[in-house]
């Protein structure tokens, strides 16, 4: 059980887990988890922190097959300047390790923006909290618990 998964069921919204081997070897956390499901790597979304203006960290939420655009994610959210956080800041504001980041049961609520690609799907797969487990959910669903919005974040 991660705080990601008991978030979810104390929202009692509708979700399925999907666990795989994770390899330590593996180059994409993300990939890796696309590969390994035998999904398209447009449905499984990563989940990154930034640093923005005011040292003010937020949460980007985009798919493994993209990157994410700072200046795009920037004007989402009204601010100048976005950029990647450090890996040990990133942990520290989520409570999970890199590569399994979970949107949700952070252990501070980040504002989310979500790529609007997402809403080109009936579900969507995020990160449950650990290395080798995805949650799929509406994108619906993962904006409302996460107090998030969608925009155009990714290349």
């Amino acid at each position: 059980m991660t705080p990601a998964i008991t978030a979810l069921k104390k929202a009692k919204v509708p979700y399925r887990l999907h666990a795989y081997q994770h390899d330590a070897g593996a180059a994409s956390y993300g990939g890796e988890a696309a590969q390994k499901l035998a999904i398209e790597p447009a449905q499984v979304f990563k989940t990154l922190v930034v640093e923005t203006d005011g040292q003010k960290f937020v949460i980007g939420i985009v798919p493994v097959a993209h990157q994410l655009d700072l200046k795009l994610l920037a004007q989402a959210l009204g601010t100048k300047k976005a950029a990647m956080a450090q890996a040990q800041d990133a942990e520290k504001m989520t409570g999970y390790v890199l590569g399994g980041i979970s949107p949700l049961g952070q252990k501070r609520k980040l504002a989310t923006v979500i790529d609007a690609s997402a809403t080109g799907f009936a579900t969507i797969f995020v990160s449950a909290g650990r290395r080798g487990l995805e949650i799929e959910l509406a994108p619906h669903d993962l904006c409302a618990l996460t107090h998030g919005t969608f925009a155009e974040i990714s290349r």
